[in-house]
């Protein structure tokens, strides 16, 4: 039975954004892993933006600067 959990920051993803997330991983685990999609749980937790941070700073603060995980 795979668990997987997706963890991202809050930031407006849609119903229909997190069942394609869900759709997707469950495929990608019946594709490559074999495993059965009515074993396959997927769980999305959202995570506020003053608590998730990199580089040593809030992702919060770092959008208010116009700053990405790719730009850093």
């Amino acid at each position: 039975m795979p668990y997987i959990k997706i963890e991202l920051t809050k930031e407006g993803v849609t119903r229909q954004q997190k069942q394609a997330l869900i759709k997707g991983v469950t495929d990608l685990m019946t594709n490559v892993l074999n495993k059965d999609p009515q074993l396959t749980h997927v769980v999305i937790q959202e995570v506020e933006l003053d608590d998730w941070g990199f580089g040593g700073e809030q992702v919060s603060v770092l959008r208010e600067q116009g700053i990405t995980a790719d730009k850093k």
